[in-house]
């Protein structure tokens, strides 16, 4: 087998309602454009994967990709995705992890369809169920958060993360309201979005150690590993930081070593693929540390993202970022989550989705190749 084409075709995605999580990204919403990568093969079997997400257009990534990584896979065979991914991430200094990781999922849709088997199979089925956890936007009020942490305990979930507002005595009281809304049995956990400086991460930290919530992320400065590494050492409740640490799946070790963070942090997206995730997954298991993937971005990553959490045994939730609108597009069905809090795995071949290529045609605006 082997590689014949690859195209991106960029396509509008309309309506995404304003949103924001954190200081550092602002709020965004409106239109941006999605990318479809398409990698085609001699014997008729093509692998998909989307480019860009609601915050981040692909019109940015997608001239690089066709550009600069095309080449690389031109005439070699899909199924040496190990190979593959090693000649494809040296191209970092021209083009961005998440298209690295765009052709990685691509190459692993080809390979489980080739196979007749989903992706997660391929990896090795740890599990066919997943506990699902909401996690907010920043929203107006105490009593907002309040609200859908209760409505979504009522739908069945078991788990929901707080995106705060970012000042920290105001994060305190948003944290104690919502658990005293839910009750003890809910779990609970905070995403500071690296709003913190060190004194005020430790006032955050054992307060909501009081609040017995589950995790504290990244409430330093993405890069500030010797911080994180002191924070640690001065807390209990668990610390979990590297969703978006510079560089693919090497960047880990230091803080392994350092001992700057309990958990690894990542998706498919930030880490360039299911190849390296599943890698950091292994590396955190062989030091009894957990890899919590982080939400993809967009609907397949989001998809890819579960066949990971399907195929290793140290990831312990999905995460559903909030609101869906922001979040869920270009699927003809997207990931649900049953009443009791799950997220099934896919059982397709592949990725196991199908994509609305109606929707895609009407709102295309351009296909490079």
């Amino acid at each position: 087998m082997k590689i014949t084409d690859v195209t991106v075709t960029l396509f509008d995605w309309d309506d995404i309602p304003e949103t924001s999580y954190n200081a550092f990204t602002g709020s965004f919403g409106g239109k941006v454009q999605l990318g479809l990568l398409e990698v085609r093969t001699d014997e008729g079997i093509t692998g998909h994967s989307f480019l860009g997400s609601a915050m981040y257009s692909a019109a940015i990534d997608a001239p690089g990709l066709v550009e600069k990584v095309k080449p690389l896979l031109m005439g070699q065979n899909p199924l040496e995705r190990e190979c593959l991914y090693r000649r494809v991430s040296r191209a970092r200094r021209w083009v961005k992890l998440r298209s690295i990781g765009a052709v990685d999922i691509a190459l692993w849709d080809i390979a489980g369809k080739t196979a007749g088997m989903p992706i997660h199979a391929l990896i090795g089925t740890y599990r066919t169920t997943a506990p699902a956890y909401a996690s907010s936007a920043i929203l107006p009020s105490e009593e907002a958060y309040c609200e859908e942490a209760v409505s979504f305990r009522d739908a069945g979930w078991t788990a929901y993360k707080i995106h705060p507002p970012g000042s920290w005595r105001e994060d305190i009281a948003i944290c104690t309201a919502v658990r005293e809304a839910v009750g003890g049995d809910m779990v609970l956990m905070l995403d500071a979005a690296w709003n913190y400086d060190f004194g005020q991460a430790i006032k955050v930290a054992k307060a909501i150690e009081e609040l017995d919530f589950h995790w504290y992320e990244d409430p330093l400065a993405d890069d500030d590993i010797y911080g994180c590494a002191r924070l640690r050492a001065k807390i209990d409740i668990p610390l979990v930081a590297t969703e978006w640490t510079p560089g693919g799946f090497g960047s880990y070790a230091e803080w392994i070593l350092l001992k700057a963070t309990d958990h690894l942090r990542g998706d498919v997206a930030v880490k360039g693929g299911i190849t390296p995730l599943v890698k950091a997954a292994h590396l955190a298991e062989g030091f009894g540390m957990n890899l919590e993937v982080h939400h993809g971005g967009n609907s397949i990553n989001n998809v890819a993202n579960l066949h990971v959490i399907m195929g290793i045994r140290n990831c312990e939730f999905f995460e559903v970022l909030l609101p869906s609108g922001a979040h869920q597009y270009g699927l003809v069905e997207d990931i649900r989550i049953d009443g009791e809090g799950l997220a099934a795995a896919p059982t397709g071949p592949g990725l196991g989705v199908e994509i609305d290529h109606d929707l895609i045609r009407a709102k295309e605006v351009a296909t490079l190749s």
